[in-house]
């Protein structure tokens, strides 16, 4: 079995944003030649999570509106009166606690075993940001 991590840079442009990352995972191991195995992706941040969901941006609306609905900014919140990096980010913290720091995706035969309408989000809940972070490590076989 062999293993490769590699990191994806990733910019963002919005308050909350989901930005579909699956070619570039697809890309990863494919490079890798990984045949059977497993991809982990996981988020370097407290603020920025990864999801599997549908690619429908009629949905993706909807997830932005439900997300920015579940603890809107500028609520009084106790952390952002002294915030550790100067931003008052309460709010993505708190969404954060709905979400996932990492996901696992099965490889089979070169191919993400991914449902027929899952994608692989990158969850932007602090931004923009200029950079963010996840970490892909890729075990398998050739």
């Amino acid at each position: 079995m062999r293993f490769y991590c590699e990191s994806l840079t990733i910019p963002t442009t919005a308050p909350i944003e989901i930005i579909d990352v699956s070619d570039r995972i697809r890309g990863l191991f494919e490079r890798n030649r990984i045949r059977n195995g497993q991809v982990t992706i996981t988020s370097s941040h407290t603020t920025a999570f990864v999801a599997l969901n549908e690619r429908e941006p009629k949905l993706q609306q909807d997830m932005l509106d439900f997300l920015g609905s579940l603890a809107p900014p500028g609520r009084g919140y106790r952390h952002d009166l002294d915030p550790v990096d100067g931003r008052p980010n309460t709010h993505s913290h708190l969404i954060g606690l709905f979400m996932n720091a990492s996901e696992t995706i099965l490889v089979s035969e070169g191919r993400l075993l991914l449902g027929e309408w899952q994608s692989v989000f990158f969850v932007e809940l602090d931004g923009p940001r200029v950079e963010r972070t996840l970490r892909v490590q890729v075990a398998g076989e050739d």
